[in-house]
C-alpha cells in the first residue's frame, strides 16, 4: 500500500490538473509481483499511474532522470530503479536483474517500454528490456495504456513542454489497465494490447465532443478573423464570415429542404460547397454529396437508396457536367440571390449572440443532436462491385478529425489544399470538417487535375499541406513548377499503392517527399499514416517508413488474421486486415446483410492482405481480391504489376494486371497497357528476370494495350472496370484464334 502522505499529494496532483478516470484498476493484483507495461506521452505519466491504483510501483527510469537533482528525493522515496543506456551494458542487466528480483520478492514494478517521451503523438516502438527482466518469472504482465494526456502542458505536444495554454482545466485523461497477459509475452504482443486498451479508452473522449455543426460554430466564434476558406470566386472567407453565410444559407434552404431527412448536394469542391453542408447540419439534414463522375442510372441509384428529394447544385456546375438529375435541382445562384438587408442582420445575430441550441432551434430543427446521429452517407467508390451507402455518425468523422490533429499536430499557421471531392470521404473529412473543426485555413479547388491552377493556388495561399492521390502527383510532376509547392511541410497520398519510383521522383523535383496513408470509406477513412520524424540531440523518434502506409492512429486498433481460419497472424506474416475504433462506420445504408459482412464484434474486415512490424508500421500487400489461384497458388496482381512498372522503368501507372477464367488452371493473369508495341516487347523480354516465380509470369499472348487505364474519380484504378475489359478482350482473341496478343 502507498504511504498516506503519498496518497495524499497524488489526490491533491490529480485533482488540480487532471480529471481522471480509471478503467479496470482491479486487473491489477492486490498481492504478488508484477510488471505494469506503459505506453509514455508525458512527464507526468508516473505520477498518474500511481495516482490510479493503491499498490507502490517501482518505476524503470532512464539514468539522466533519476539523476537530476532536484528529482532524486522524489524518486528515491519513490524506490525508483535507474535504468543505464546500452552503452554501459553491465550496469543494465544490474538494473533488469534488480527489476527481477523486486517481482520475485512480490512487488510492482513499472516500466515504460518507449524508452523515451513520445514527440510525434503516436505510440513509439517498445524495447525488449521488459521481456529479459520477466525471463524464468512466475508473474503476470499488465498492459497499461494512458490516453488524453498527449496535448496536457506536460506533454510535447506542438513541440514545447509547459509553454503552451492547457486546452481545459482540469485536464480529462483515461489510464486503462488491460488483462494479464503471460510473462512470456513479446514487446510486439503487448504493444498491441495497449493499442486495443487505447480503443477501449477513446470512447470516454465522447464527454467533450461535439456534433460537426456546434463544433464548427464554436471554432467560428472563438476565432473569428482568422483566415477559413477561399476559392476562385472567394479570395478570403474568415471563421467569422463564415459562420454568418452559413447561418443565411441556412435560413434561405430550410422552406426548400422542410420534411427531408437527407438532402442531395451537387458541388465540387468550393466555398459554396462547404458552406452548404454546413448548413445542412445545422438544419438538421443528413448532406449526400452526390458523386458527379457515376452515370445518371447509377445517380438515381444513390437517390433512390437516399429517398432524396431534391439535389441541391449550380448552374454554372451543371452546364459543365451535362447530367441529367433524377430528382429536383435547387439552383444555389437563385436560392442566395438578392440577399435583404434583414436577412443578413438576422443571420448576424443568430450567428454571434445565440446560443448554438438557441440558433438549431431558430432554423427550424426540432430535436438535439447527439454524436451518434447520422452526418452524412459516402457512397463507395464500387471498384470491386456496386456502389454501397456508407453511413458515417457525427462521433465517427468527429474522432477521425481528432486523430487526425493529434498524429499531424496541425497549428493555425497551416493551411490545407482542397481538391477532392466532397462525395469521397477523404475530402469530406480531412479537407471540409478537419480545418473548420481544428481551426486551420483551407483553399479550394475544383479539379484535381488542374495542375497549373493547383500550384498557383498552393504559392498564392502558402498553403502546407497537400493531400491528395498519387495519380494526381504524376500529374502535378509534369505540370508544376519546383517553386510552387515551396510552402508546403507535407504531402499526404492515399487511395492508392504510392509507388517508390513517384515518392522519389516528386522529391527529387519538390524537395519533399511524400508520405503515405491508408483508410477506407467505412472507417471514416483514415486508419494508418506515416507522419513527421521527430530529431533533436541524442533523440530520433521515426514518424514514417518508406514502403509502409505508417502506424495506426491513435485510437485505432488493427488485427492481421488468416482468411480462412481466422487466426491471428504473429508480427512480420501477412494476413487479412481487421480494423476497429471510434471511427469505424454505423453500417451501409439499407443493406444489413452486408454490413454484418463486413463488421465482426466491433471489427470492420477491410478485405486488404497486410502485415505489420514489430514496431508499428504496417504494409499493405494486395486487396484479397486482387489475388488469382492459379495451379493452387494464390498469386498477387498488385506484386506483379510492381514488377512490370519497374521492368518498364516508368513512373506513371502503366500496367493493370486482373485475373480470368482459365480451363487448364483454374485462372490466368491478363494485363492491361498503355505502352507503344516496341517498349511492350523490351518489357516481355525481361519477365523471366523480374525475380517473380514461373506461375506468376503473364503469358506474352495476355497483354493487351488500352489507350487509358480505367480509373474512379478518385484516381484509384477501376478494378470493375480491369476486369470486364480483360474479360473482352481475352474472350475476343480466343473466339479469334489469334496466337499473340494485341498490342
Amino acid at each position: 500500500m502507498k504511504p498516506p502522505l503519498l496518497r495524499c499529494f497524488l489526490w491533491l496532483f490529480t485533482r488540480l490538473f487532471y480529471r481522471v478516470t480509471v478503467l479496470h484498476p482491479d486487473n491489477i493484483p492486490l498481492a504478488g509481483g508484477a510488471l505494469l507495461v506503459s505506453n509514455h506521452v508525458s512527464f507526468v505519466d508516473l505520477l498518474l499511474v500511481l495516482a490510479s491504483t493503491r499498490r507502490m510501483i517501482r518505476f524503470l527510469l532512464p539514468q539522466d532522470i533519476c539523476d537530476r537533482r532536484w528529482l532524486k528525493p522524489c524518486l528515491r522515496y519513490l524506490r525508483a530503479i535507474p535504468l543505464p543506456s546500452e552503452a554501459h551494458p553491465r550496469d543494465l542487466i544490474r538494473a533488469l536483474n534488480l527489476a527481477r528480483e523486486a517481482i520475485q520478492q512480490g512487488e510492482v514494478v513499472g516500466v515504460f517500454a518507449e524508452k523515451t517521451i513520445s514527440r510525434i503523438g503516436v505510440m513509439l516502438p517498445f524495447g525488449r528490456e521488459f521481456e529479459r527482466i520477466m525471463e524464468g518469472v512466475n508473474a503476470p504482465i499488465i498492459p497499461v495504456c494512458l490516453d488524453g494526456v498527449w496535448g496536457s502542458i506536460f506533454s510535447y505536444q506542438s513541440g514545447r513542454f509547459l509553454w503552451k495554454l492547457p486546452r481545459r482545466i482540469p485536464y480529462p485523461v483515461t489510464i486503462n489497465f488491460g488483462s494479464a497477459m503471460p510473462a512470456s509475452a513479446t514487446a510486439a504482443e503487448v504493444r498491441t494490447a495497449i493499442q486495443e486498451l487505447n480503443t477501449d479508452a477513446w470512447a470516454h473522449r465522447r464527454a467533450s465532443m461535439k456534433p460537426l455543426h456546434r463544433a464548427f460554430v464554436d471554432r467560428a466564434r472563438k476565432c473569428p478573423s482568422r483566415f477559413a476558406m477561399a476559392d476562385a470566386r472567394v479570395p478570403r472567407l474568415s471563421f467569422g464570415g463564415a459562420l454568418t453565410k452559413t447561418v443565411f444559407l441556412a435560413r434561405r434552404l430550410r422552406a426548400s429542404w422542410a420534411g427531408q431527412e437527407m438532402v442531395g448536394l451537387f458541388l465540387p469542391p468550393s466555398v459554396a460547397g462547404a458552406l452548404v453542408n454546413f448548413a445542412a447540419l445545422l438544419l438538421g439534414k443528413v448532406p449526400v454529396n452526390l458523386n458527379y463522375t457515376l452515370s445518371e442510372t447509377q445517380l438515381a441509384s444513390c437517390a433512390r437508396q437516399c429517398n432524396l428529394q431534391t439535389v441541391l447544385t449550380s448552374r454554372a456546375f451543371l452546364d459543365r457536367i451535362k447530367v441529367k438529375l433524377p430528382v429536383r435541382a435547387l439552383l444555389l445562384e437563385d436560392l442566395a440571390a438578392k440577399p435583404r438587408l434583414g436577412e443578413k442582420l438576422a443571420a448576424l445575430v443568430l450567428a454571434w449572440l445565440a446560443p448554438v441550441g438557441v440558433l438549431e432551434r431558430a432554423l427550424g430543427r426540432e430535436q438535439a443532436c447527439t454524436l451518434d446521429d447520422l452526418a452524412t452517407v459516402i457512397f463507395s467508390s464500387g471498384s470491386t462491385g456496386e456502389p454501397k451507402g456508407v453511413m458515417l455518425t457525427h462521433y465517427n468523422i468527429a474522432s477521425n478529425v481528432a486523430q487526425l490533429g493529434q498524429t499531424y499536430d496541425f497549428g493555425p499557421q497551416d493551411r490545407f489544399l482542397g481538391i477532392l471531392p466532397f462525395f469521397h470521404s477523404f475530402g469530406f473529412t480531412a479537407t471540409l470538417m478537419a480545418p473548420a473543426l481544428i481551426g486551420i485555413g483551407v483553399a479550394f479547388h475544383p479539379s484535381p487535375l488542374d495542375a497549373k491552377p493547383i500550384g498557383e493556388l498552393v504559392r498564392r495561399y502558402g498553403l502546407t499541406y497537400l493531400m491528395a492521390t498519387p495519380t494526381f502527383l504524376q500529374i502535378y510532376l509534369r505540370s508544376c513548377e519546383p517553386s510552387d509547392f515551396g510552402s508546403l511541410r507535407c504531402v499526404m497520398v492515399g487511395a492508392e499503392k504510392l509507388p517508390e519510383r513517384l515518392a522519389s521522383a516528386f522529391e527529387e523535383k519538390f524537395g519533399l517527399r511524400p508520405v503515405e496513408g491508408y483508410g477506407c470509406t467505412e472507417c471514416s477513412p483514415v486508419v494508418t499514416g506515416n507522419t513527421h520524424d521527430f530529431r533533436a540531440a541524442g533523440v530520433r523518434q521515426a514518424g514514417s517508413r518508406r514502403g509502409s502506409i505508417g502506424r495506426p492512429l491513435p485510437g485505432v486498433s488493427l488485427r492481421i488474421i488468416d482468411p480462412e481460419t481466422g487466426a491471428p497472424r504473429p508480427v512480420g506474416q501477412s494476413g487479412l486486415l481487421l480494423v476497429r475504433g471510434p471511427n469505424v462506420m454505423r453500417g451501409y445504408l439499407g443493406l444489413p446483410e452486408k454490413t454484418a459482412e463486413v463488421l465482426r464484434d466491433g471489427w470492420y474486415v477491410t478485405g486488404d492482405i497486410a502485415l505489420l512490424d514489430e514496431d508499428g508500421f504496417v504494409q499493405i500487400t494486395d486487396r484479397l481480391s486482387r489475388f488469382s489461384k492459379i495451379g493452387g497458388e494464390m498469386v498477387p496482381h498488385g506484386k506483379v504489376e510492381e514488377k512490370l512498372h519497374e521492368a518498364a522503368g516508368v513512373t506513371d501507372a502503366t500496367f493493370a494486371v486482373t485475373g480470368v477464367p482459365d480451363a487448364k488452371k483454374g485462372e490466368c493473369l491478363v494485363v492491361l497497357h498503355t505502352l507503344p508495341k516496341d517498349r511492350l516487347q523490351e518489357v516481355v523480354k525481361k519477365l523471366p528476370q523480374l525475380g517473380l516465380p514461373n506461375l506468376w509470369l503473364p503469358r506474352a499472348s495476355q497483354f493487351f494495350h488500352v489507350d487509358e487505364l480505367p480509373r474512379l474519380a478518385s484516381g484509384k484504378m477501376d478494378l470493375r472496370q480491369i476486369r470486364q475489359t480483360a474479360l473482352g478482350l481475352a474472350s475476343a482473341q480466343e473466339n479469334q484464334g489469334e496466337g499473340g496478343g494485341r498490342t
